[in-house]
């Protein structure tokens, strides 16, 4: 049972929550760069969090249903259209053998999330089917491969389950001005109190450089007062600061070590919300502490 690819769109690929325990032999993480939408998605079918779903970035992917199926779709929505009927996101639907799913330019958001009940086949290697192309790993081929023309998307029978929406307070508002809660890390205190104060009031633009290793941002350059650092492992969501100034914030498939300062990490949601705003998008950080993160997690329904 499967979808065949009719179109493979430009950066479609399959994700699970990624590879946990590689860092220290430099093999990173891969994942969803929405985490909550990703989420959410297996929730609305019954799935296990961790069962593959196809991570459609910037849209124009089409899919032909060569058996019926129960779908979600979560994230942003990228027009998405079943035998050409507009379909909007955080919700479950039924396809029929023989529909076509298509996913077009982005109206709100840039990354959607397609996940089947009971999860998509894939080869599994280090523990997790996660696509890292930099890397060559997971996918549908175990090499990393984003989706091509004439793959198919494989996934068990599975009995019909009832439509489902995602409650209205979990959904959020790509289009809404962003402003992100950071945890100070270590070294925000070799950080100058003054450029410290210029990062958490200055607004922040998203530049033409970003993909899944990292967003650069445009905005106040920011002096660490450090020359440099001696390399160490980073984790999802740090925010380095090179000589330039200029943050780089570090997405799922970042590089494992770096030697740039650190003001300190997004979470994992707020990663998440910047990972569905394109170039031109503002942003603004405030300081929160770990307790807030995880309180904040908890309270906007990421399972």
């Amino acid at each position: 049972m499967s979808f065949e690819v009719l179109k493979p769109g430009h950066f479609s690929c399959i994700q699970d929550l990624g590879r946990v325990g590689y860092q220290h032999l430099g093999i990173t993480t891969g994942g969803p760069m929405d985490e909550h939408a990703f989420s959410w998605a297996n929730r609305l079918l019954g799935n296990s969090p961790n069962v593959a779903q196809v991570e459609i970035t910037y849209g124009v992917l089409s899919l032909l249903a060569e058996t019926d199926a129960m779908i979600a779709i979560t994230g942003a929505d990228l027009d998405a259209r079943i035998n050409d009927i507009h379909v909007a996101p955080w919700f479950s639907y039924s396809v029929a053998a023989g529909d076509r799913l298509e996913f077009n330019t982005p109206l709100s958001g840039l990354r959607a999330y397609l996940a089947v009940v009971g999860g998509f086949s894939a080869t599994h290697k280090l523990g997790s089917c996660a696509t890292v192309a930099r890397e060559g790993i997971g996918g549908i081929t175990g090499q990393g491969d984003y989706l091509t023309k004439g793959d198919r998307l494989n996934f068990d029978p599975h009995a019909h389950r009832s439509r489902a929406t995602v409650p209205t307070w979990a959904i959020p508002d790509y289009d809404a001005q962003l402003a992100l809660g950071v945890v100070p890390g270590y070294q925000a205190a070799q950080f100058p109190d003054d450029e410290l104060e210029k990062f958490f009031s200055s607004s922040y633009e998203v530049t033409k450089n970003i993909d899944r290793m990292g967003y650069r941002l445009s905005g106040a350059a920011i002096d660490s007062g450090l020359d440099g650092i001696i390399s160490e492992g980073i984790c999802y969501g740090a925010i380095q600061v090179p000589g330039d100034g200029q943050p780089i914030i570090l997405m799922k498939d970042r590089q494992t070590i770096g030697g740039y300062p650190k003001i300190g990490s997004l979470t994992a949601l707020g990663a998440a919300q910047l990972s569905q705003r394109g170039p031109g998008a503002s942003v603004n950080f405030y300081p929160i502490t770990l307790y807030e993160a995880m309180l904040q997690r908890r309270l906007f329904g990421v399972p």
